[in-house]
Parts: C-alpha cells; structure tokens; sequence
C-alpha cells in the first residue's frame, strides 16, 4: 500500500509549530462517520488459532481483512509490524525498520514512529479493510494521533487502540470496575483544541474483566482514525476481542514486533 496523500506523510524534520498544524490539516481532512467496506457483523474470530499459511476456506472470502499495527524500538529504530487477519486466520505478517528521528513528545508519536509504519505498509501484498493501531486517533490534541496520521495518509479506515488516554474526558468516572462489554464515552475537553466541548471523540472500552472483586483490568482507549465512526470503532474492538485484553489484530502485530525487535537486536 502506499500514500494516497503524500503530503501527510510524517516528515520527523519538521519543527514543532509544522508538525501540529499538519495535524490539523489531517484532522480536517479525516471523516470520523464510517465509510466501512463491510458490515461489522460479518467479523469472527472463532478461528483464532490457525496460523500464518492456513487456508482458512473458500468460505470466509468475503469476510473482511483487518491488519493490526505494533511497535517496537532498538535504540534510535523504529521496528514496525503489521499482521493482516481474515475470519481469525494470520494471512500476511510484515515488518519494517526505519529510524526514530525524534524523540518521544506526547501528541507527536506519528513522527516518531510513521515512517517505519509507512514502509511495513508498502510490503503488504493484501489491502486491509480496515486497521487497528497501537495508538490515539481522535482522541488527541489536534483530533490527529497516530491512527488518524496513517489513516488518512494511506486512506484506509483505522481504529485508534490506546492503553492510556492522552485527552479528554470520560463521561463517567473510569475509577470503577467496568464489565466486558461495558463502554464510556470519551468526550473533548478544553485539551482537544479543534473539537468542540462535550463532543464524543472515542470510547473507554472493556474487552476482559477479572472475576476476583479484588482486581480489575483498566478498559481499553479506543477512538476513530479515519473513515470510522466512534461507535463502530468501539465495535470493532469488542467484535476483535478474544481471551485477551488486546483485540486480536493488534496483540498480534505487537508480538510480531517483539519478535522482529529481538531479531535486529541479535543481527539476525
């Protein structure tokens, strides 16, 4: 895959000052309303064991590709891995190494970390319906994160999967125990310079839950990137949940850049 809009493609040379106002321009040029190529329904991940080079059927061929997106850092490199999944089945893993020019800054991570995104994307031999990235979308100063960046760049609808929230505010406390299932909305604050107050700019989501009373799993961050409304993003992830916190498109792609990690690491 490659940019659609090459002029968001992240520049880590830009100042500071550059680098939000592309933001802005980004966010501006986003559609937050879905514009899916499928119906969420039709997402299953009964096959969640099979692995990369199973033949998940003839069946499942109008089930939708979801691709997860995961880092991993070596020193100044960005390791980035993308896993492309139809009905539960691993049918391509890419990844890409590319240097991590700027430092980490809150609000600026595309910067960081989209060229090596960007390059795991031009490997790919399938074209994803739709993407699940380690990171903001929406819910971000500029209405800009990471998801958003590449969303708009490639034209492709993504789902920001966040483990923290970078801005806004819940509707309802978080400082309770939520149930699997349950969601909060995330609304835009004084922080979120281009929405307007009480705008809902993603959800809290709750993908797994401890029995015990005496623990709890904090609930997922998760907000539209591009072509993805805030209410189906929050489906998506709950229809991509399995056993485990992370939907399985991106718990995937973040053990596959550990892996790529460990292999830069050791120079295989």
């Amino acid at each position: 895959m490659d940019p659609v809009r090459p002029e968001f493609v992240p520049d880590p040379s830009l100042s500071r000052a550059e680098m939000e106002a592309l933001q802005r321009d980004i966010a501006a040029a986003a559609v937050f309303e879905d514009a899916l190529p499928f119906d969420v329904a039709s997402l299953r991940t009964e096959s969640d064991q099979r692995t990369l080079g199973d033949d998940p059927g003839e069946d499942t061929d109008e089930v939708p590709l979801v691709a997860g997106v995961d880092q991993a850092f070596v020193g100044d490199r960005a390791v980035s891995a993308v896993v492309v999944l139809r009905d539960g089945a691993v049918v391509e893993e890419v990844t890409a190494v590319a240097p991590a020019a700027i430092p980490y800054i809150p609000g600026l991570l595309s910067f960081r970390e989209g060229g090596a995104i960007l390059a795991a994307f031009e490997q790919l031999d399938h074209e994803p319906d739709v993407v699940l990235v380690d990171g903001s979308g929406r819910i971000h100063f500029r209405e800009a994160g990471l998801a958003t960046h590449i969303g708009v760049t490639l034209d492709v609808p993504t789902v920001g999967v966040a483990k923290n929230l970078l801005c806004g505010r819940p509707r309802t406390s978080l400082d309770r125990k939520l149930s699997v299932g349950e969601r909060v909305a995330i609304e835009a604050d004084a922080d979120v310079e281009t929405a307007a107050a009480g705008t809902v700019i993603g959800y809290a989501v709750q993908t797994r839950q401890y029995d015990s009373p005496n623990r709890h799993i904090n609930p997922l961050v998760v907000s539209p990137g591009h072509r993805v409304s805030a209410a189906t993003a929050a489906d998506l992830v709950l229809a991509m949940a399995t056993d485990y916190k992370l939907p399985e498109p991106t718990r995937l792609a973040d053990s596959a850049a550990d892996a790529a990690r460990d292999r830069v690491e050791t120079g295989e």
